[in-house]
């Protein structure tokens, strides 16, 4: 078995014998996002969404290995937490994108504020944003659907 198995072995222990509902390491050039509420271990970028039943279960591994495989109907950019959502890095400032726009793989395409933390919401593909579906300085649910991007 790999030593970023054996690590995420460790992390998942440890996260069920705690009173911590998630836990993201990065280690081995992976990161991983281990959740109590999601069932779900993430071996991609922060931003990647993941499916989240209705009832807590333990954690399982799994590695998707593209945001494309997880990303369905017309390349959504799904939240990848709750909190609340932002265009722009401060009222004053010019949204990050706007419908129309060409964006990068990497390119900041949001703010969602959780716990006071403000998150940077990065593209994971080339293309163009076709539609934002989210008011700015709204609430946003883990899994929301967030962009619209169409590849190029």
């Amino acid at each position: 078995m790999k030593k970023w198995q054996d690590k995420l072995k460790e992390i998942i222990y440890i996260l069920e014998q705690s009173d911590v509902n998630e836990i993201e390491v990065k280690f081995w050039g992976r990161a991983f996002r281990v959740s109590k509420s999601t069932g779900i271990v993430s071996s991609v970028a922060s931003a990647t969404p993941v499916s989240a039943p209705s009832v807590p279960s333990p954690p399982v591994a799994t590695e998707p290995s593209s945001l494309e495989e997880t990303i369905s109907e017309g390349d959504s950019v799904l939240s990848p937490m709750p909190g609340t959502f932002y265009l722009a890095p401060s009222p004053d400032d010019p949204p990050f994108v706007k419908v129309g726009d060409p964006v990068k793989k990497g390119q900041t395409l949001c703010i969602i504020e959780a716990m006071k933390i403000m998150n940077e919401i990065e593209s994971e593909l080339d293309g163009v944003i076709t539609q934002i579906l989210v008011d700015d300085s709204g609430a946003v649910e883990f899994n929301q659907p967030l962009f619209i991007i169409n590849p190029s």
